[in-house]
Parts: structure tokens; sequence; C-alpha cells
């Protein structure tokens, strides 16, 4: 005979598991406990009769071969069934959703920790495909609802919500759910209720609140469990512990409130059992005084250390001093997202300026003002063991948003609204800088897009990296470009790392590890590990600069991945991969570059960012060229506004942009926008009229298009050309452009490009009746390179015979050579050049003369020459 128990003292979760055990095993017979909780009996007085409960005393327990527990695994919890079955030998199956503990019965069945015990049962109802009436999923409701106070106990899970909502589709009907849900207590509860209110104790425990009270009375009356949820609701306390003597057993029942308490630990001590929240124990024949003596005694234990201003703070501190004027102090501010900076004078906290305040100073034209002048003289501070319920109290009373750390008046930290909350979440990844970013990252698993992308090697060699990472207690980052275009669906294997920890000790680690070579900055704490397999792996310390004060030399600080990701130019940058084991694969945007790219558009992170790195525009014209997209008009008008700051970038840095927007993208395109964005009066002191700008550069970028279409090489260099075309090309900018030169071949190809100009100009020759082999007599030694630049810039009809001559003279492979002259019977000789090169122009005009044919045609040619 099978039989189904659950708990003394039964609340709705576990009557609810009762009747839907039945469902999984309808031959049982579901047995009542001798006693039910107040809002369960009051239930049953009118649905009793609906359900076939069975009565202690009517089992048979001889004949019971197997036992199913739900709600418990701990026979003594189950009253008079549990002595009886604890002298006989049967099978249990147990469905429980508290902790296992020693006193837990060896059984099959299913022991998780979820919020109810109601959503274990539903789990397999739904597994084995069983129907339920809408009366049936009412009574479910009832108990999930209770036992998770409706979903908002800490130890709810998702998996109760996914059997809240299975219950809802059933037809749960929860005005039935409410009305049971909070009864109110009957008359003898009340009294009780007052009178463990009256006699309660508060006993502080590390700025925790615990209520102990206690009361006996003749007779059992229940309700415990309610009268103890209501008395930790209605004092505020942390945690309630309520003992009264019912007869001649002692009953303790816990409740806690505060994410810090566990109350576990005491009530296990007493035999009892439940959830860290809320827990109970039966004794017999103890007296309430020692069994309140013995809990306080041990309320040390179930206190997890406060949380203190040294745990959640900041630091190091971004200050300004009070000499500091409001317009740098609002620069900062907005670079740095804060709402406020500590004003800070020989190391000592002298005041607060917030962002109202600096707000309050530029309305009234006070820009070049010192913030001494505005800041608030005598801020809240606090100390470094300010418990974490005494900062949320202080922001609260005193409406402030953050809280400088001093020690022996020093600043040493600052404590801000976000810090707070990281702290309330428990979660690291909740680290709240900046008003444009988002309180935690938008996360997408990218496994089957690396997998599909990446080559195995450099797929295996991310997840190696990651793994070596962990070893050391570090997280590794795939960042940059990679990502972006693993999310484009483009190819990249140029592999950047940033590693929450020492970037320098990973490459070393690295090396020893698999081989290889390691160069490091020691500074930047940058390293690039070279692989045995050739492929080098740039790996960075996560890092972000900050100021003392305005001016001052930036500071190079360890951070995180959210601080490294802020430093980089574009939202669509500013993503991660997680390469650690947890959560390998996983994508790490803060800063909506997803969403952008999605929008195909090009935003930068802060305000500032062209004022602090002006060729970020040169780069965001890139960008879009390569990928068709579009700074947001925000960002369009700061480059408006910040193109100015070209002026103060050193050639190199912005030749290092503009040679790759005009060889590695589209000129023509990118030449329009620096024209509309107006930069080109930034980077040349002088330039030409638009129009013509563009007709060059249009030109010479389809002739290089002729080239490369046709299969023909055309150098780098090219690039500088570019920024040539847009001058006047007169004598004085000639020499501007050649500062830009980043190379020798830059320099070689103006050089040459001049000597073509000045030496060979078209308008020294009638080129109307022009063969091929009169452009190679002339333009022979001249590299292609310049003369291909020559013919494109100066247009019209002669120049397109050009182009058509050094597009012949490029696919020419000479069909007479020194060799050949000998056996032919010339005599070598200095004329050997200058037969090889009449060679050359007999093919170009008549490419289909044989070998014998040009040999002929030299010979007379050479006796003429003689």
């Amino acid at each position: 005979m099978q039989i189904i128990l659950s708990h003394n003292n039964l609340d709705f979760d576990g009557l609810a598991s009762m009747i839907a055990a039945n469902k999984l095993y309808p031959q049982a017979a579901m047995v009542l406990p001798a006693r039910l909780s107040q809002d369960v009996r009051h239930f049953l007085a009118i649905y009793k009769d609906t359900f076939n409960f069975k009565k202690i005393k009517d089992i048979p327990w001889e004949v019971i071969k197997e036992v199913i527990l739900t709600d418990t695994s701990v026979l003594e919890r189950l009253g008079e069934p549990g002595g009886i079955l604890s002298r006989r030998d049967v099978n249990y199956i147990v469905y429980d959703h508290h902790p296992v503990t020693d006193s837990s019965v060896k059984a099959d069945g299913v022991m998780q920790e979820t919020g109810a015990c109601i959503t274990l049962l539903a789990e397999e109802i739904i597994r084995n495909s069983l129907e339920i009436t809408d009366f049936e999923a009412t009574v479910f409701a009832l108990g999930l609802y209770t036992d998770t106070g409706a979903f908002t106990y800490e130890n709810t899970t998702a998996r109760d919500l996914r059997a809240g909502a299975y219950f809802l589709e059933k037809g749960a009907n929860l005005s039935v759910v409410e009305q049971y849900r909070e009864a109110p207590l009957p008359k003898e509860g009340q009294e009780l209720f007052q009178i463990l209110l009256d006699n309660a104790e508060t006993i502080t425990v590390d700025d925790a609140e615990i209520l102990i009270s206690s009361y006996e009375q003749k007779e059992y009356s229940g309700s415990l469990a309610q009268i103890t949820r209501k008395m930790v609701e209605m004092t505020g306390a942390s945690a309630a512990f309520c003992i009264v003597k019912m007869g001649t057993k002692v009953f303790i029942t816990s409740r806690a409130s505060s994410g810090r308490i566990n109350v576990l630990p005491v009530i296990s001590l007493l035999g009892g059992g439940g959830h860290t929240k809320a827990a109970a124990a039966m004794l017999k024949e103890r007296q309430v005084s020692s069994v309140v003596n013995e809990i306080k005694e041990n309320l040390h234990k179930i206190v997890i250390p406060s949380v203190t201003a040294a745990h959640i703070m900041s630091t190091p501190v971004r200050v300004v001093s009070p000499e500091t004027t409001i317009e740098d102090v609002s620069k900062m501010l907005y670079r740095y997202g804060h709402t406020g900076f500590p004003v800070v004078e020989e190391d000592k906290l002298t005041g607060i300026i917030s962002r109202r305040d600096v707000d309050k100073a530029l309305h009234h034209g006070l820009g070049h003002a010192p913030v001494k002048g505005f800041m608030s003289r005598q801020p809240v501070k606090i100390s470094r063991n300010e418990s974490m319920e005494k900062i949320q109290e202080l922001m609260i009373e005193k409406q402030v948003g953050r809280l400088p750390v001093t020690d022996n008046g020093e600043l040493i930290g600052i404590v801000s609204r976000s810090d707070v909350i990281k702290a309330m979440h428990g979660n690291d990844k909740l680290d709240i800088k900046y008003s444009s970013a988002s309180l935690s990252p938008f996360k997408r698993s990218l496994e089957a897009d690396m997998r599909e992308q990446f080559s195995p090697t450099v797929y295996e060699l991310l997840k190696l990296i990651g793994r070596e990472a962990d070893s050391l207690g570090m997280k590794a980052y795939l960042i940059g470009g990679m990502v972006r275009d693993l999310l484009l669906g483009k190819p990249n294997e140029d592999i950047d790392i940033v590693a929450e920890g020492d970037g320098i000790q990973l490459a070393r680690h690295l090396k020893e590890r698999y081989g290889g070579s390691v160069r490091y900055h020691e500074d930047f704490r940058t390293a690039t590990w070279k692989h045995p397999s050739s492929f080098k792996i740039d790996i960075t310390s996560a890092r972000t600069e900050y100021y003392d004060f305005p001016a001052a030399l930036p500071k190079v600080e360890m951070s995180s991945i959210k601080e490294d990701l802020y430093r980089r130019d574009f939202t669509i940058n500013a993503m991660g991969i997680c390469l650690h084991k947890e959560e390998f694969s996983e994508l790490i945007d803060y800063f909506h570059g997803y969403e952008h790219l999605r929008q195909k558009k090009i935003k930068v992170l802060y305000n500032l960012s062209f004022v602090e790195d002006p060729t970020r525009i040169l780069r965001a014209l890139r960008f879009e060229n390569r990928f068709g997209f579009r700074m947001d008009a925000q960002t369009e008008q700061l480059a408006r506004q910040s193109a100015n700051n070209l002026t103060a970038v050193s050639r190199p840095r912005i030749a290092s942009e503009l040679s790759r927007l005009f060889y590695e993208e589209d000129p023509e395109s990118g030449a329009e926008r620096i024209l509309d964005l107006n930069l080109h009066n930034y980077i040349i002191k002088r330039s030409d009229e638009p129009t013509a700008i563009l007709r060059r550069i249009k030109n010479l970028s389809a002739a290089v298009n002729m080239f490369m279409r046709n299969g023909l090489d055309v150098p780098p260099s090219t690039w500088i050309a570019y920024l040539l075309v847009c001058t006047p090309m007169e004598a004085e900018d000639w020499e501007e452009i050649s500062l830009y030169g980043k190379n020798k071949e830059d320099a070689k190809l103006l050089k040459d490009l001049y000597s073509i100009i000045e030496i060979q100009p078209l308008e020294k020759h009638d080129v109307s009746h022009f063969r091929l082999s009169d452009w190679h007599r002339i333009f022979s030694e001249t590299n292609t390179a310049p003369l291909l630049i020559y013919f494109a810039v100066s247009g019209g009809k002669a120049a397109e015979k050009g182009l058509d001559y050094l597009k012949s003279r490029e696919k020419l492979t000479s069909k007479v050579s020194g060799e050949l002259l000998i056996e032919a019977g010339f005599p070598p000789g200095p004329v050997f050049k200058e037969l090889l090169h009449q060679a050359e122009m007999i093919q170009l005009d008549s490419p289909e003369l044989t070998t014998e044919d040009i040999l002929s045609s030299l010979k007379i040619h050479y006796k003429k020459r003689l």
C-alpha cells in the first residue's frame, strides 16, 4: 500500500503538494497530519469533501510498503506517522524543496531548492502529460503564492514563475488564492500576536535588529508562522524568533526579511529545518527560558557581516582643487559622467561641488570662477567602517548621492548611489559609472557565430586564453574590431585581449605554457604574445585614465572591463566577448553597440570624445565609408564643433588616419565627407575649390580602380596624392604635403610626381597622334604610381591615352631578352639597352608580332644605328 504524507502544521504548499502527488500516484492514499495551519483549516472547512483524505487512525500501518513525502524529507516533522515509520522498513519517494539535511530520509524522487514544493510536482505533472482541473490549478496556485510570497521571497526561482503561468493557463482562480493567502488571524491568534509583540526584545547584531519573543500557554492555538511574519512586517526588524510553549511542547518559528540573515543555523541546532528566511522547530520537555538563551547565544551565527563603506567605495577618487575653474569641472563632469566631485586641498576634504552648482554658475556666465565660491563646505562624510544600512539612511535623510569616505581627514574613497545599488544586487557587473551606459550589459551568446566564422585554430586559441586567465584568477575578454566584424559577418583575425588583471602576467604565463615570445610595455601594462602558430595576440590590462585635477598628466590605473571599453572611440567598437569558462562566448555590451550596428550608426561614447582625440573624426569617416554607416546627428554635430582641434594634432597621426581612408576605403566618398564637415581647412593651410578637389579625386580614384580591376598593383603611397590634390598644387603646397609623408615611399612618390610635372608635362608634347611607342619613348623610365597620378589628375583626352599606355606597359611581357639578342648575332655592349627598349616599343605598337619578327626589325634598326 502507498500513502502520501506531509509535515505537521500543514500549510498550503504542503496541502497542494499532497494533492499533486495523488495525480502522479492515484492508488496512494492521502493522509492529513494531526495538525493543520489555521489558514488550511479554514480552507478545508469548506473544501474538505472535495478531496479523498484519510485520517491517521484509518491507515493500516502494518501493510504500508511505500511512502510519498511532500514538502519535507524529515520523519520528525510528520508527527505521529513519523514515529510509526521510523520503526518500519518502507520505501520512500520524496518531493521536497527544502535543503537536504542529515535527518533527511534516503529516497527516490525530486529534492531541489525552489520557492515552493508544488513547483516540483507541477513539473512532473507536465512531464507526464497529466490533466488537472481548474479547481486543482487554484489549489496548486494557492500553495505556490503563499510559499513564495506571491513571487517576492528571495528563494523564488524562474521555475516557480513558470509553474504559476501553467496554473493560470489551466484556469486557476486568483480571487480564491487572494482570499485564503492572507487569511485574518483568529481571535486566539490575534491575542497571541499582541502578547508576543509586547514581550518582544530587540537584539542588535552587527547593525541587524533581531526580535526575540516568548510566551507559555496551556492549549495549542497555531498561527505561529503567520504571527512571526506579521511581527517582522510591522516592526521592520531584520528577523524575528517566536518561542511559544503550548502544553508540553515548545514551538519555535523564525522569519527573516534581510538578505544578511540566515535563520537555519540556529533552527538546525534546535533540531528543526526550513529555508534560510523561514524555518521552524518543535521541542519536547524544554523550558522556554533555556530555548531563548540558546537562541541568543547563537545569533552571531545567523548574521552575515555587514557590508561597509570600505567594501563598496570607489577608489582612487577623482577630485578637484578649490582653485579649479567651473568650466574645467564642467568638462570633467561630462567626461566621466559624474554628478559631482570632492574638493581637496592639501590632501584634506574641504567641500563638494555638484553638477547642479556647476550648471548654476555657468548659467550666470561664471565659468572662469574657481569652485571654492560655489562648493558645499560641510559635506556629509563617512568612515570606512560605516555600514551599508547607515549609508542608505544617510542618502535618504540628507538627500545626497555621493558620500566621501575619509580616514583622519584624508579622502580615501567615495560611495555613490551606483555603488549602493551594486552592493544591494550582489552583482559585480552593476558598475554604474556613466549615465550613457546601461546598468548591466546587453548579453547574447555568440558561440555559434564564433565557431562558424573563426578558424578552428583561432577558436581554440581564444578558449585557451580564457582558460589560462581563469587559472590566474583573471577574466579575459576579446575586444575591438574582431568583435564588431564578427557581428557584421566580416573576416577579421586581429586578436585583441583585455584582461581584468595584469595583462603582462597573463602574456608571460601563456609563453611559459605554450611557447612563443612576448614583448611588453611596462608603463601601460600591455603585451604582445606571438603564438608558435605565428598568431600575434595583443593583451592589455583593463585600465582607465583619470586626472587628479585639470591639466594634470593622466594617471593609468587597473580597472574593470566596463571602464576599459569606455575608453574606446565608438560604441560599435566598445563591445567585448567573455573568454572565461562560465560565460565563454557571451557578448558584453554596455553602450548599445550591438543596437547601433543594426542601425548602421556611428556614435561616440561621450561628448568630449572628439576633443580628447580629434583623429577620431577621421576614423568615424573611415568607418562610415567601410561599412556604409553614418554618424548619428549628435556625433556629427560634435565632429563639426571639434574640427578645429585637428590643428593641434601631429601630422603623423593625421597621416595614419588619412592613409587608411584614402587607400583602404572609397577616397571619393571620404573626400566628400571631409569637405562636408570642413575638415580640410584644419588639415592643410591652402585648399583648392571644392569642385576642383572633387574632380581630381574622382579622376584619380577612377584611374586607380581601373588599374586594380585589371589586376595591376597600386602602392599604398598613392594615398598622399589624394591629399595633394586638395591643394592648388603650387610650390608651397608640395612642401606642406611632404611633411605628411609617413615613410620613404611616400616621399619618393611626391618627388617623382613633382619631377614629371616639372620636366615632362604633357603640354610640352603634341600627343594627339601619339602611338604607344611614343609614350614609351618619353615615360619608359618613370615609375608607374606617379605616372598614374599624373595622367589621372591632368584629365582630358591626352590623359586617357596616357592611361591606356600605362595599362599596356604594365601588362607587357617582353618577347626579347639579352640572351636572344646574342643568339641572333648582336654583339654584347651598351647598345643592348637601346635595343631592348626598341623591342618593347615595337611590341607595344604591334603585340601580334613574333619574337623572330621583332628581332628582324631590330636588325634593320641596328644597321641604321651603325
